[in-house]
């Protein structure tokens, strides 16, 4: 009777003092902790693994079991200590205290008391306590195994949280707190949840500490969590400005301008000038000048990151006198890969500079007919031992997508050696100059780096793909494809331009590589040839001149008028007819030339479009960097010397897709004035 008289006053206590127990909740869930004691032994465990020592062994008493209060406290989180004037022992986690009294039966729960089954003992100076009362005052749960007595209860809860997003706005974002990845809804009565410094919306920038502490449904309180979230300012506009070296310029005299826009994270994206300057225009890019007097209105305005613009507006003022003319402006100022205006009837008056042309034993392939493909098959085939360039032309009229690829067969009935050097492609592209370029800038570049050749080994009659990177993108209907790349190999290999389907292996036609159906070649109704197909010798050309110093007047050499530049000759390996190379494309050029002081080295298309690229002097230089040349009235800088003579090194391939002939003008620049 007694016993249930003390269950009942315990439960009694524990509703007062803990609370109703609530359902468990995500927020609240800890891990369980577990104490082992043997029977008539000192020895514990702690939570799976850790070996504890109790100050005296789990003893059994008129039919309960005690166990000490030191080895107790010690694994639940509580603290001991001792009041010498009621002489009670003291265990502590902070929310639930318990006095215990030698040879009493009354524990002090909170301040309340709470009668037990048995009085509490001194065992060899150990106060001893009931265990089943203990387990009841501390919300633990009790089971025998044997001779081991196990105490499981929950351990203390966990508050820890994340916050969303990870940039935060002061006065605009609106935060989410998350706990076990869900978001959380703050307990307005702080009875099992309670948070510091939590903000929907933070006013003010800057460091801000969110805390947040919950009890488990035992009333243990978690440790405090805390999060640091680093508050910043909203995002402010940039602030565009800019400023002239000069508050008053003559006519001709270079404008210097400098962007000195700012933004608060200094995250400005792009600038853009507009009203009296070039298209396009960049500070240090192109140049700027005015060749009329008066006052003009210059724009920038700045976009940084996030879309935020602004822009100012300034007045340049200009005088009437003169410092340079428009024409010795651009031959002073324009950067090389620029184009500049002029009258293209002149350079017919220039004098053509005499050159012999020194043919090197090299070989070409060009694949350019037919120029637009109408069907998937055989585009060209040829057998090459050694040094080889190939160049790749073409338009996708099929209707449908389809995939080049180059196959390599080793016909020459040992093991050999094929290699890719330096290789450049342009496109697919709806535009045909864009590729036509970017395949010459690509490949020039390539050039200028001195690509390494990568080898493969062929068994005899082993085929393989070379250059993958020929079929990585579709060529869609009405899309460009250009290539140039230097191939070569040790031993005979025959080499086959395949246009396929894009969804077909061309791995799967290796066995019957001599049935794929020949393209034919584009012809008039009369049946000429209306574009290039086959393959020529003599391919690398160096340009020898005997002139001792080019530009000490205005003078140009002539390239790809198939006169003076003779046409290579080679033979159409699918047909055995002879074939010229109208235009000398995929040829590569190279001359040395002595050019006097203070020469602009420019070039000048004279038979429409023309764009490519130029190695000078070991820079790569663009034709042009933007755009490209339209007519003979534009000439685009490739070089300047300085104020003494230069020896001055170019290597070209006419670009694919522009129009022959050109000339490469060399023009004395005027004496730079203060």
């Amino acid at each position: 009777m007694n016993q249930i008289r003390w269950l009942v006053q315990v439960w009694l206590v524990l509703i007062l003092f803990v609370g109703a127990v609530p359902a468990l909740s995500a927020e609240t869930v800890s891990s369980d902790n577990q104490l082992v004691l043997k029977k008539n032994s000192k020895s514990m465990t702690f939570n799976g693994g850790k070996a504890l020592q109790a100050a005296q062994p789990l003893t059994v008493k008129n039919g309960s079991s005690y166990a000490a209060l030191n080895g107790l406290a010690g694994p639940f989180g509580y603290k001991l200590s001792y009041a010498a004037a009621t002489k009670e022992s003291i265990a502590s986690n902070g929310t639930i205290e318990l006095r215990f009294k030698p040879g009493s039966r009354t524990i002090i729960l909170n301040g309340s008391p709470v009668e037990g089954p048995g009085p509490t003992f001194i065992l060899k100076g150990s106060l001893m306590v009931p265990l089943r009362m203990w387990a009841n005052l501390t919300g633990s749960k009790i089971s025998v195994k044997g001779t081991d007595t196990v105490i499981t209860w929950k351990g203390a809860p966990k508050a820890d949280f994340t916050v969303q997003p990870d940039v935060i706005y002061a006065g605009q974002t609106v935060v989410t707190y998350l706990v076990d990845g869900a978001p959380s809804v703050m307990d307005p009565s702080n009875e099992n949840e309670v948070w510091e410094g939590r903000q929907d919306v933070f006013l003010e920038s800057g460091p801000h500490t969110v805390t947040r502490r919950v009890k488990n449904e035992y009333g243990s309180w978690s440790e405090p969590y805390s999060v640091t979230i680093d508050v910043q300012m909203p995002n402010q506009p940039p602030v565009a400005d800019f400023m002239a070296d000069k508050p008053v310029y003559r006519i001709g005299e270079p404008v210097l301008l400098t962007d000195t826009s700012t933004d608060d994270r200094s995250s400005i994206k792009s600038s853009k000038w507009s009203g009296s300057v070039p298209t396009g225009f960049k500070p240090g890019v192109k140049p700027l000048a005015y060749f009329e007097p008066g006052n003009y209105s210059v724009t920038l305005e700045v976009q940084d990151e996030e879309g935020l613009t602004n822009s100012v507006s300034k007045t340049i003022a200009v005088t009437s006198e003169v410092l340079y003319t428009q024409e010795e402006f651009d031959l002073l100022f324009m950067p090389a890969g620029e184009k500049y205006a002029m009258d293209g009837s002149e350079v017919l008056h220039y004098p053509t500079v005499t050159y012999e042309s020194v043919n090197d034993p090299a070989q070409l392939v060009n694949s350019n007919s037919p120029e637009r493909w109408v069907t998937t098959g055989l585009a060209y085939r040829s057998q090459l031992t050694g040094k080889a360039r190939f160049l790749f032309y073409n338009e996708n009229a099929t209707g449908y997508r389809v995939k080049m690829h180059l196959i390599a067969t080793n016909t020459s009935g040992l093991s050999a050696k094929v290699g890719v050097g330096a290789w450049g492609q342009g496109g697919p592209d709806k535009i045909s100059v864009n590729s036509g370029k970017m395949a010459a800038v690509r490949y020039l570049d390539a050039v200028n780096r001195n690509t390494p050749v990568t080898y493969t080994t062929l068994a005899a009659g082993e085929s393989t793909i070379l250059l993958p990177e020929l079929s990585n993108v579709p060529i869609k209907q009405g899309e460009v494809y250009s290539a140039y790349a230097d191939i070569v190999s040790d031993k005979e290999i025959t080499y086959r331009i395949v246009v396929l389907w894009d969804t077909e292996d061309p791995k799967a036609l290796f066995g019957a590589l001599d049935s794929i159906q020949p393209m034919p070649r584009d012809t008039d109704a009369n049946g000429k040839n209306l574009h290039v197909r086959g393959t020529f010798f003599y391919a690398d050309r160096h340009i020898e001149i005997s002139e001792t110093q080019l530009g000490q007047s205005a003078e140009r050499i002539v390239l790809g008028d198939s006169k003076v530049d003779k046409l290579l000759d080679g033979i159409d390996e699918m047909t055995g007819n002879l074939e010229y190379n109208h235009g000398n494309f995929g040829v590569l050029y190279r001359m040395r030339i002595n050019v006097a002081p203070n020469t602009l080295i420019g070039l000048n298309a004279r038979g429409g479009e023309y764009t490519g690229a130029f190695i000078v002097n070991g820079g790569l230089v663009q034709v042009t960097n933007t755009s490209i040349l339209k007519n003979p009235n534009e000439t685009v800088v490739l070089y300047r010397t300085g104020v003494t003579s230069e020896t001055v090194d170019i290597v070209f391939t006419i670009a694919s897709a522009s129009n022959t002939p050109i000339n490469i003008v060399f023009l004395p620049m005027p004496e730079r004035r203060a």
